[in-house]
């Protein structure tokens, strides 16, 4: 793969160091990252404040033909860069229903021309006889975009694309794990935008705290773990930052007993192992009511053992490898503490042989809170099937656990599960479906899962203040 630099002021800088990118399915180089310092940082954020003074004074229209530009380029160069996320992240190219590293990019793709079309319209408080009372929405500043590795380029563009509609410019911080994808992306999106609009540093996770702490960023938007977010919110307490932080979800599926189980087991499949159970608003405490336990655990079984586990540049591959070793581990330690707790394993279970961070697609039955996969987000390929028989009691467990990102109610009976939907937890519930997000809705967790929301209108609002005008009349 080609020779990356950063992108400070519009311009690629090389650094003296760099770091290893790593293929997870191989465990071989995909090749050396630029490893910034703190100079560079200081560098990218000077940029990024010369260039607000003017972006923030483009007209609505100009910014709105940029983000669509952007999207254009991305469709353009969609081949490339879903390369570069199979070979970076592992997600297969097509994948399981479809949903690897190609359904990345056209999302990416889609979510550029959706934010483009948003608008924040002058809003009226009031008008009579002595003032005219408008409502503006101005740009913050200078935002610092800190990106996970589990959709590095979806959610990068999800973080940069309403801060630069808005009017703000961008710092931002891939993953270093998946910092590839992302430094071609702004690389693309300078021959559209501005210099100094855009700008990406990439290095180790110490580079972080460096922008969560300094002074000359506005705002930050993470998304990522809740024990970083804590950390980030200590951190940006210096100039009172503005936060948008989506952090963990361990969402709860409460599947009822009128379902049809063979219907509705591919979606409730689909949307707990979706790149490899690696999405914060995965299903991943699956609750299935004792009338249909054995028929749901045998139908997910049956899905599980037809699906193929490997390289996501090979064909046919539906899943790719856990992203990283640390998070392997974790996956590992869970299903080994599962396993002391009498959870007995459908399926996998057991990390495979050979190069590459694999584990199979698990399935463990019998278990039930107090044990760690049940009351902490594994972040990969294995689901809980926990039992129950009582509705009320079943909603106070799903809801007794610090994560309130989303989750789900499986039903043929709408009417009862809209009931019971309004009584989770949670920022987002879906009815016969999970992990669903649309650029039209806004999407954010509540508890131990952040503060903010991102998409529609709301989200690009967190991006902006407002500013009251009293126009006198007399």
């Amino acid at each position: 793969m080609g020779n990356f630099g950063l992108i400070i002021n519009g311009d690629r800088v090389v650094t003296a160091s760099s770091f290893d990118v790593i293929n997870p399915a191989t465990e071989e180089l995909v090749a050396k990252c630029p490893l910034a310092e703190a100079a560079h940082l200081d560098q990218a954020i000077d940029a990024a404040r010369s260039a607000f003074s003017l972006w923030s004074q483009v007209s609505n229209e100009e910014r709105k033909a940029a983000v669509h530009k952007i999207g254009d380029l991305l469709e353009k160069h969609g081949g490339e860069l879903a390369g570069m996320i199979t070979e970076e992240q592992g997600k297969p190219l097509g994948g399981f229903a479809g949903l690897g590293a190609q359904y990345e990019i056209g999302g990416a793709a889609a979510w550029c021309h959706a934010t483009a079309e948003l608008e924040l319209p002058v809003k009226i408080a009031q008008d009579d006889e002595n003032h005219r009372i408008e409502l503006h929405r101005k740009p913050l500043g200078v935002v610092g975009s800190i990106t996970p590795w589990n959709w590095p380029l979806l959610i990068a563009i999800w973080h940069v694309m309403p801060a630069i509609r808005s009017g703000n410019t961008v710092v931002i911080k891939p993953s270093p794990y998946t910092p590839l994808s992302t430094l071609r992306f702004v690389e693309l999106a300078n021959q559209v935008l501005p210099a100094g609009v855009l700008n990406i540093v990439t290095g180790q996770d110490d580079l972080g705290p460096l922008m969560t702490g300094h002074a000359g960023i506005d705002k930050i938007v993470f998304t990522g773990s809740t024990v970083t977010g804590k950390k980030i919110m200590q951190s940006a307490a210096g100039n009172l930052k503005r936060l948008t932080l989506e952090l963990g979800g361990n969402d709860a599926g409460i599947v009822l007993p009128d379902v049809d189980v063979e219907a509705v087991a591919p979606g409730i499949f689909a949307s707990s192992f979706i790149n490899s159970g690696q999405t914060c608003a995965a299903l991943k405490r699956l609750y299935v009511h004792e009338d249909i336990y054995d028929d749901m655990c045998a139908a997910l079984k049956n899905i599980a053992d037809n699906a193929t586990v490997g390289n996501g540049l090979d064909e046919g591959i539906d899943f790719g490898p856990v992203q990283n070793r640390p998070q392997l581990s974790i996956v590992e330690a869970m299903a080994k503490d599962a396993k002391e707790k009498g959870g007995r394993f459908l399926t996998g279970g057991i990390s495979q042989e050979g190069p590459g961070y694999f584990f199979p697609l698990t399935l463990v039955a019998d278990v039930k809170e107090g044990c760690r996969l049940v009351d902490e987000e594994p972040f990969g390929p294995i689901l809980p099937i926990i039992k129950y028989s009582d509705l009320d009691e079943v909603i106070s467990r799903a809801n007794d656990n610090p994560s309130g990102l989303g989750g789900s109610i499986w039903s043929s009976d709408i009417e009862q599960a809209n009931q019971l939907a309004n009584r989770l937890e949670c920022g987002t519930v879906w009815i016969n479906s999970h992990a669903g997000i649309q650029p039209n809705v806004p999407f954010g967790g509540v508890k131990q899962s952040g503060f903010g929301v991102e998409f529609s209108t709301e989200g690009l609002e967190e991006y902006t203040s407002i500013q009251s005008v009293f126009i006198p009349k007399k």
